[in-house]
């Protein structure tokens, strides 16, 4: 707890005063440009990631990066999508997976989540991906871990699209969805190509996109 409080003084000190401006327009209103959707694992960093100020991305955090179907009774992630997307504004949604994911991992091995029942429940919003994976066969664990991720980002896709805000701004062509793929060990990031339904290096292939 001590480096977290001593990043904040940092931050008060030396940082601050240096984007006082910025702040200064965020205090009155916000205006990002997108909606990042990602896993709540420490070693994801949207703003870093996309080195992007503050105020540039509305974003999502949770365990395995999943996007609930709309339903009739709606929750936080629905919520804060409706608001991104009809309030806000964005232009784009990223649905960001990551390598060696904790809540893919415990689906990928079949991990007996007994004890820990809200997770159980959440991950349930993978089942379509889960489906998906095991349809498939792979040589090794890590394979068909790898394969599971993208098959997650693939199938939250799908769930966003049932979002009537989300679905209005497909319709108009005022919006646009892309799914990525973090490796943390490479550093590469790789995006859905929706024309050939491959994840490819996003470094090489910047204008690709999912919907």
């Amino acid at each position: 707890m001590q480096e977290i409080i001593e990043g904040l003084i940092r931050f008060q000190r030396d940082v601050f005063p240096q984007q006082s401006a910025l702040f200064k327009r965020l205090s009155a209103a916000q205006s990002p440009s997108a909606l990042f959707v990602t896993c709540s694992d420490s070693r994801v960093v949207p703003e870093l990631l996309t080195q992007s100020e503050p105020g540039a991305l509305f974003v999502i955090r949770n365990a395995g990066n999943i996007v609930p179907s709309y339903g009739p009774e709606p929750g936080g992630v629905s919520a804060t999508v409706e608001y991104a997307v009809a309030v806000l504004g964005v232009r784009d949604i990223v649905i960001c997976g990551h390598s060696n994911c904790g809540a893919m991992t415990a689906i990928s091995s079949n991990t007996n989540l007994e004890h820990l029942p809200a997770v159980a429940g959440w991950l349930r919003h993978a089942d379509a991906a889960k489906a998906i994976n095991a349809s498939r066969t792979y040589e090794s664990a890590a394979e068909r871990l790898d394969a599971l991720v993208k098959d997650n980002v693939v199938a939250q896709l799908a769930n966003i699209r049932t979002h009537p805000s989300v679905a209005v701004g497909l319709a108009n062509k005022t919006l646009q969805l892309h799914g990525w793929l973090f490796q943390i060990e490479s550093g590469v990031m790789l995006a859905l190509d929706g024309r050939s339904g491959k994840f490819v290096p996003l470094l090489e292939n910047p204008d690709v996109f999912a919907v």
